[in-house]
């Protein structure tokens, strides 16, 4: 570890925790901020770059390794330090615009003093220096940048074009939406921001979320505009029993809460549930929390409304979590469809006749989405599927099936900024 706090050395701390032990950014994070974690002693502008950094790299690991392996005459042995650095390195170079002697300096500088690839770390980075931009220009980034298994089961279910439109949106660093508990023309004036059809707040991400007018008020929380659709589509709550199942960390119960739901939010885990309690309190929201397993777990009596935002592959978020494309991997699909069968389960039971089920989760992968519903609806006879409107969904007819679900894309909204991917589906107990 360097002698002084250094914002390079804590990006390859985070890089190497993804990419080596297949950690999420999430967890890799919170453990780098505990001393004598790497990010502990950094200001709050040198971790907004060591973020930047990571996720710049992570979002074009693709380009990178292609372009790397254009200038290394062998590949360097699996797992090597010298690997990420020279990926660190080069990031800075071509996307992020650091002059040539600190770009290279500054990666140089963290190589062991024993390794004997320190002479090649530098040779190919001024190299990139050189002849970078022009190799960049002849890569296809947007196929580089996407794990084939995702590629091509998005060209299976979107097409080609689409698929294309996809990838190109998870390559920019998306923008900071919010959902506000009231006045949100008064509050996009004072946050600087504009207020989407769907009726979510964005405004260009930067800065320190908490040092924003109305945060310490409970005035508003992040939430991308994707995200804030499913727990509108049941209608009036106002004074009726919603049950938000996989609740944490909570922007979905925090908007039934503010509707007028008497929300019961559950969660299995201890520390998910500790999050959410903390995040209603800053807003201010009388919720009860549940700690249990939401498959097993029942009402006292059924509710009216049920809301399931199932775990998932996560694959719609990789535009804000692009650790997500390189740590998923088709072989995890079939234990979370498992998963979230049982919890569809699970949910049917807790409804009274009449009672709405809204399903969703935040993955483009159909075998997640549409045909967790179709299955359901196939085994069980007391359901129906309610067909989504688009005046649901800020009158955007782009953001609906054919059957009527709600189908967000990240290619959605391009010019606005996009959106996160995300499914939702709501069915009647009749």
């Amino acid at each position: 570890m360097p002698d002084q706090p250094n914002p390079r050395f804590a990006a390859l701390h985070l890089l190497q925790a993804v990419l080596r032990r297949r950690v999420t950014l999430e967890e890799a994070w919170s453990e780098a901020l505990k001393p004598p974690g790497p990010l502990a002693p950094l200001a709050p502008r040198d971790r907004a770059f060591a973020r930047l950094l990571f996720a710049t790299a992570v979002r074009r690991l693709g380009q990178l390794d292609a372009l790397l392996g254009q200038c290394l005459e062998a590949p360097l042995p699996a797992g090597a330090l010298e690997t990420d650095l020279l990926r660190l390195g080069a990031v800075q170079l071509l996307f992020l615009g650091t002059p040539p002697h600190a770009a290279v300096d500054g990666s140089v500088g963290l190589v062991p003093p024993n390794s004997r690839y320190r002479g090649l770390v530098n040779a190919v980075l001024r190299r990139i220096a050189r002849e970078g931009a022009a190799m960049l220009a002849a890569q296809d980034a947007a196929r580089l940048n996407t794990p084939d298994w995702l590629w091509q089961s998005w060209c299976a279910a979107y097409g080609a074009a689409t698929t294309r439109a996809i990838a190109e949106a998870q390559l920019v660093e998306p923008p900071l939406d919010f959902s506000v508990k009231a006045d949100a023309a008064g509050w996009a004036t004072k946050l600087e921001a504009s207020i989407l059809p769907t009726g979510s707040l964005r405004r260009a991400a930067g800065g320190a979320i908490e040092t924003l007018p109305g945060f310490a008020d409970g005035a508003w929380w992040v939430q991308d505009a994707a995200a804030g659709l499913p727990a509108r589509l049941f209608g009036t709550v106002a004074g009726r029993t919603v049950i938000d199942l996989c609740a944490a960390p909570g922007g979905k119960t925090a908007e039934l809460a503010v509707a007028g739901a008497r929300v019961i939010a559950v969660d299995r885990s201890p520390a998910r549930v500790r999050r959410l309690a903390q995040n209603l309190q800053r807003l201010r929201l009388d919720v009860t929390t549940v700690t249990a397993d939401a498959a097993t777990w029942r009402p006292e009596t059924p509710v009216d409304a049920v809301l399931l935002d199932a775990p998932c592959s996560a694959t719609g978020t990789i535009r804000r979590h692009p650790d997500v494309a390189r740590l998923k991997r088709p072989d995890d699909l079939p234990g979370l469809i498992a998963t979230q069968d049982r919890l569809l389960a699970a949910a049917v039971e807790m409804l009274q006749p009449g009672g709405i089920l809204v399903y969703c989760v935040c993955s483009l992968q159909p075998e997640e989405g549409p045909e967790r519903i179709a299955a359901l609806l196939a085994e069980d006879d007391r359901l129906a599927r309610v067909p989504i409107l688009a005046a649901e969904v800020g009158g955007l007819p782009e953001l609906l099936t054919p059957a009527g679900d709600l189908r967000t894309l990240p290619c959605h909204l391009a010019a606005l900024g996009g959106l996160d991917g995300f499914y939702a589906g709501r069915l009647r107990r009749t």
